[in-house]
């Protein structure tokens, strides 16, 4: 088991499905289950906090839909029930929707009794609290960071890809922005687990952050 926390953009994602691909083991985006959840609310019309008092509703929601994931750690797929929702998740408004989702207490709550049973068997697993709150006696636990900058342009990057036009400063603010919620929320604050390996990305490539990554995990093994 190997937990690698961090913020949006500070390049987990790619990281844990190359490190997981290397390490032959599996591969769980948690944060993928709170956007699913952001997306099924939006699709059902539930007004999300703060505006609205949902948070029975849409603990309901989290408990019963139907999540599961398919492909590979370098090409991993998200289902709801029968249908692949894997691009419509990282739209800005699921993104935006997620934020909100995964402040509410009792989503977090259901969500994490899932994300136990599902990385239980071995996984590498990334979010924002596996380190502290999901796994926190994993015996690995990264936190990958990077300047609100960087992680703007590469959120900006990954719209162009798509055609997806969008203004760098404002998605650098709603990094920002999502950064301070995520840090203040009341139920599991986005922190460094205190044993967390902390590595900031910001200067390097991917495949200069796996192997990083690997050493480190050569280095605890070899004190093991």
């Amino acid at each position: 088991m190997v937990a690698i926390d961090g913020p949006a953009g500070a390049g987990k994602s790619a990281a844990a499905r190359l490190l997981a691909a290397r390490l032959g083991l599996g591969y769980l985006d948690t944060g993928a289950m709170y956007r699913a959840v952001a997306l099924a609310a939006l699709e059902r019309g539930i007004q999300l906090p703060p505006e609205g008092s949902t948070v029975e509703e849409l603990a309901a929601l989290a408990r019963s839909l139907p999540i599961r994931f398919g492909g590979t750690p370098q090409e991993p797929r998200v289902f709801l029930g029968e249908r692949d929702v894997t691009q419509a998740l990282r739209s800005e408004a699921v993104s935006r929707a997620a934020s909100l989702v995964s402040a509410v207490p009792e989503v977090r709550r259901e969500l994490v009794a899932r994300q136990r049973a599902l990385g239980s068997q071995g996984a590498v697993v990334e979010g924002r609290d596996i380190g502290t709150v999901v796994f926190p006696d994993a015996p690995v636990k990264f936190f990958l960071t990077a300047r609100p900058e960087v992680r703007g342009q590469r959120r900006h990057a990954e719209l162009a890809s798509q055609g997806v036009t969008a203004d760098l400063e404002t998605i650098v603010q709603e990094i920002r922005e999502r950064d301070l919620r995520d840090a203040t929320r009341e139920v599991s604050p986005m922190r460094p687990a205190p044993d967390a390996i902390v590595v900031d990305t910001s200067d390097l490539t991917l495949e200069q952050v796996v192997a990083t990554l690997l050493a480190h995990l050569r280095a605890r093994l070899a004190t093991q």
